[in-house]
Order: structure tokens, then sequence, then C-alpha cells
């Protein structure tokens, strides 16, 4: 990836070290509501979406279900950012192309679709993240916008840890068939909300480490206790994959590279409350993987779906056709009365769209990793080796694997997690280049 072109400077920065951040990272209530405040339109319709896509007031209050709030702020932050935008700034990365690529492929293959209909139904499951991910980048573009914006996306992913952390506890830390349920919506599910909290166990560790010199008291006994809530709610969700994910993930936070015996009493206390507080019939899961129902058709879902990729190489069986085709022409593998998709990310853009856009979809995912690196990169060739921004590209790689492990067992290419950590994670590589930029232009 190139350097991004600059971005029109919406907003003057203050300097990572000035006390303007430093209020920032201290989680200090009145600067940054104070700052928010200050902000305009574009900005707040943009942190609004968030919101209400992640915390769900209008699950709570069922009165609030009036009007689509998700849609309605992101078409406010749109019009807002026409509005104020004194000219057209060019955000150009090469996560955005890929994408834009991506969708010309759903395209085609809704055009060419076993079941056209089907296919053109759900066009909006993939353009709607487009749209978002590229108001992100022109409307988050400042240190401070998206320290706030991740502020959001951290304490709505917080709600629903220390839910499902109660919920375990609650009951015993008993096991039961339905895990966890999350609220109406994207999480609702066991193994989606599974999945949520593994993101948000490698997220909310690195956050713990950026802001843990500014914080202290109860906010530092708060912000210690996401990645463990997270982790319990993972533990407590039933979901064999993303408990995967878990040990794969506390294997690079803490044993990967240079261990240290902090990291080893840390795993250690990881992986010792696993083993005590996981349940029994839990662990039977593990031992019956391969063998149970579940397992047998996820398995069948996975090898009818190679054959599908094989038999329809270069634009597949059809957008979201899986299930229909699946239905048609695999019926004898069918262990339960309906078909589902494929219980597997890579098995169902595979199936779908073929091996063209399998290889673009497994371009964004190599760019999901690489690019918080690149942020790190960067900072690196300013001479910087200690800094917030650097603890928050990891967290991005780890909570991005957490998706991506978890992934193989469940269906969620569609999901909010992949296209809102590119989202986040390109405008974090954004801000980090225009930070420079500024300071070098000062210089």
């Amino acid at each position: 990836m190139t350097k991004p072109d600059k971005i029109d400077p919406v907003e003057s920065e203050a300097p990572i070290n000035s006390a303007g951040m430093q209020d920032f990272l201290g989680l200090k209530i009145a600067p940054l509501w104070d700052y928010f405040r200050a902000e305009k339109l574009p900005f707040w319709a943009i942190c609004g979406y968030l919101f209400f896509e992640y915390f769900r007031p209008q699950s709570i209050l069922p009165a609030l279900n009036i009007v689509p709030w998700t849609q309605l702020f992101l078409m406010l932050a749109a019009i807002g950012w026409l509005t104020t935008s004194k000219k057209d700034p060019r955000v150009s990365n090469s996560i955005g192309f890929w994408l834009i690529v991506y969708f010309a492929i759903v395209l085609i293959s809704c055009q060419f679709a076993t079941f056209p209909k089907t296919a053109y139904n759900r066009l909006d499951f993939i353009y709607t993240w487009i749209v978002i991910y590229f108001l992100i980048q022109l409307v988050v573009t400042t240190e401070k916008r998206f320290f706030f914006f991740l502020l959001i996306f951290l304490a709505a992913s917080f709600k629903l840890s220390l839910f499902g952390a109660q919920t375990w506890a609650l009951r015993g830390f008993a096991f039961t068939s339905w895990g966890i349920r999350g609220p109406p919506g994207f999480f609702t599910n066991s193994g989606e909300l599974a999945v949520q909290m593994a993101v948000f166990f490698g997220l909310s560790y690195y956050f713990f480490l950026a802001v843990r010199k500014y914080i202290s008291g109860w906010r530092y006994w708060l912000v210690l206790s996401f990645p463990i809530t997270a982790a319990m709610t993972v533990l407590g969700a039933s979901s064999r994959g993303s408990q995967v994910a878990l040990v794969v993930q506390a294997y690079f936070m803490f044993l990967h590279g240079k261990v240290r015996i902090r990291s080893l009493l840390a795993i250690a206390v990881v992986i010792g409350a696993g083993y005590f507080l996981l349940p029994e019939e839990q662990m039977a899961r593990f031992q019956e993987a391969g063998t149970d129902k579940t397992s047998q058709q996820r398995l069948l879902y996975w090898q009818h779906g190679w054959e599908m990729m094989k038999e329809h190489p270069f634009i597949g069986v059809g957008y979201y056709n899986f299930p229909q085709y699946y239905a048609r022409h695999y019926s004898y593998d069918m262990l339960y009365d309906e078909p589902e998709l494929a219980h597997n990310i890579f098995i169902q853009v595979g199936a779908d769209l073929g091996f063209t856009g399998l290889a673009v979809y497994l371009i964004l995912v190599w760019l999901g990793f690489s690019i918080p690196a690149k942020v790190r990169k960067r900072l690196k060739q300013q001479g910087v080796t200690q800094d917030w921004r650097i603890d928050i590209s990891k967290g991005l790689g780890v909570g991005f694997l957490g998706f991506l492990i978890g992934g193989q067992f469940v269906s969620i290419v569609y999901y909010p997690y992949m296209w809102i950590h590119l989202a986040l994670s390109a405008a974090l590589l954004n801000t980090t280049y225009k930070a420079a930029d500024s300071r070098e232009a000062v210089k």
C-alpha cells in the first residue's frame, strides 16, 4: 500500500503529547464530552450510527424502535459531510479499491446466479458495509476522532461482554445448549456473540495496555475488566470455534515472541480459569467434534461447498445462493430440515462467488492484518517506539485473528466484524499519516 493521499484537515489536531490527548487517554469524561459537543454533524452522525448498531438502545427500549436509526444516522453523516467539507478530500488506500472490486464481482454473480432473485434481494448485505467503510474514512480523520469513535465501539462491546459474563455467572457457570443469546441484531445468536467477544478480547486487552499509565482507580479496573468479561462470555457461549480462537489469541498476546514471567503468569491464569470454569458438557463437545450431528452437517457443507467451487470456478453458484443450491443438488446430505449457509467464511464466499470472489476476499483478509502493521511501521520510521497507536494496531490485529478463526465455523461474511475492522484499521493508518504530515509541516 502506498502512502494515502492527504485528507482535508477538517479540524486542527493537537500534538499527541499535548494535555488534550492525555485527557483522552486518561478517559476523563468532561474533556471527552466537551470535545464531542464541539464537533460537527458528520462526526455526531457516524458516532450515532455506531452507537445504535452496537449498543442497540432501540432493542432495550422498544418505544425507540420507530425509525431505522442506523440508516438515518448514515444518511445524516453523508449529508453532513457533503455540506460541511470545504473541498473534496481524497481518501486513497487499497482497501477501498478492493472493496469496490469485490462489490463488482458480487454484481456479476447476481446476474449469473442460479437464483438471481435471492441474490439481488440481499445486495444491501454488502453495499451497506462499503458505504459505511467510506463514510468512516471521510469523517474519522483525526487522532481524537478516531480515539473517540473507538471508545464507542469498546463501550458497546463491553455492554455485551458484561451481560454475557453476568449471565454465565448467575447460572453458576453451567452449560446450556443455547449458550448466551445477545440482543436482537447481529449478535443475537450465541455463536455470533462469541465471535464479537473474541474480537473485543484482543482489542480491549491492548487498549488497556495503551491507557493504563494514564488511568487509575475505578477507570483502571473498569478497563481491565473489558478482556476478562469478554473471555468469560466466550467460555459461557458454548461456541467451540470462538473458544479455539481465544486460546490462539492468548498465545499471540502472552507467549509469542519474547516470553516474560508476567506473560507466563497471565496465560496460566487464562488456561486455569478456562479449565476450572468450563463445564464438563462443553469439554465433551470438544471430544465429540467431528462426530456429533452439528459437526457432521458442517463437514458436509464444506465438502459440497468445495464441489460447488470446482464446478463453478469463475463466478460461483450465485451470491447468497448456497442454501438453495445445496437443497436442490445435495438434499440427500441434509441432516436438518432446512439448508443453511456454509458455516465457514471462505467456503461461503468461494461457493457463492467462485475463486474470483474468494481471491479478492483473501486480499481483504490480508489487508486486515497488513494495514495495522503499517501503522507500526510508519511510527517506527518516525522514531516512535511507545505510543497508544502501536498498542491499538496490535489489538486490531489480534482481534481480527479472533474473527478469522471463529469464522471457520459460522456464516458471518456479511456481519460487521471484518468490515468495521477494515474501517477502523484504515482510519488509524490515515490519521497516523496525517498527524505525521502535520508535524513535519510545522518543522
